[in-house]
């Protein structure tokens, strides 16, 4: 049975947000689990492990709250038995499941994204189903800000112009352009993006000769 046109769009969506497909089922502390699709993501997100519920098609029991969440459920002791450190986000595509999925919340991050307008090509429809199903899933996709503008220092516009417009005017220029810059690319990419400024500024001061 082939996946549901809102899954395979979602699948579309993370696939540029930077993550990878997973075989499944996949095997982990000896046990096979069966999934309609799977995801993990990359770089900053490596330990996002993404788990994708068919609830219109039925694969694997998705159309049953209750197989769902026991199959979350043994998956989730399964990372434990091995020490994971995965972060679980169950998103469950299409129909809204009732029975015993509530429960999933106290496990893993549960998304549900219901219905989006797509085109016979299995895409959103225009920028506003664009923007529906990026809402949808928002927590897993890369942060983006706008670009400042030429004088920051208005305090209105974007968000980027005012995050600028409040700092202080003694921040360092080199260290704010650098988180800024690393944003797009998640929470890891600007903690590496800080830490390499101020090492490379504990290293200009150690070659700096002594008075």
């Amino acid at each position: 049975m082939s996946a549901s046109p809102i899954l395979l769009a979602i699948q579309a969506r993370l696939r540029i947000a930077g993550y990878s497909d997973l075989s499944t089922p996949f095997k982990l502390a000896g046990v096979d689990f069966a999934f309609t699709a799977a995801m993990r993501g990359r770089n900053g997100r490596a330990l996002d492990l993404v788990l994708l519920v068919d609830t219109t098609t039925g694969d694997f029991g998705d159309r049953d709250g209750v197989r769902v969440r026991q199959r979350i459920e043994a998956l989730s002791r399964a990372l434990d038995v091995t020490g994971s450190r995965y972060v679980v986000t169950v998103i469950l595509a299409g129909a809204v499941l009732s029975d015993g999925v509530e429960v999933l919340s106290e496990i893993c991050r549960v998304l549900q994204v219901e219905a989006v307008p797509l085109n016979v090509e299995g895409q959103p429809v225009d920028e506003a189903a664009e923007r529906q199903l990026d809402d949808c899933i928002r927590v897993l996709l890369p942060l983006k800000l706008p670009v400042a503008s030429a004088e920051p220092e208005t305090g209105v516009g974007p968000a980027l112009d005012q995050l600028v417009g409040a700092l202080p005017a003694d921040s360092n220029k080199a260290l704010v352009d650098a988180a800024l810059a690393a944003a797009e690319s998640g929470e890891q990419a600007v903690t590496d993006a800080v830490a390499l400024i101020i090492t490379q500024s504990f290293q200009l001061e150690g070659e700096e000769e002594p008075s």
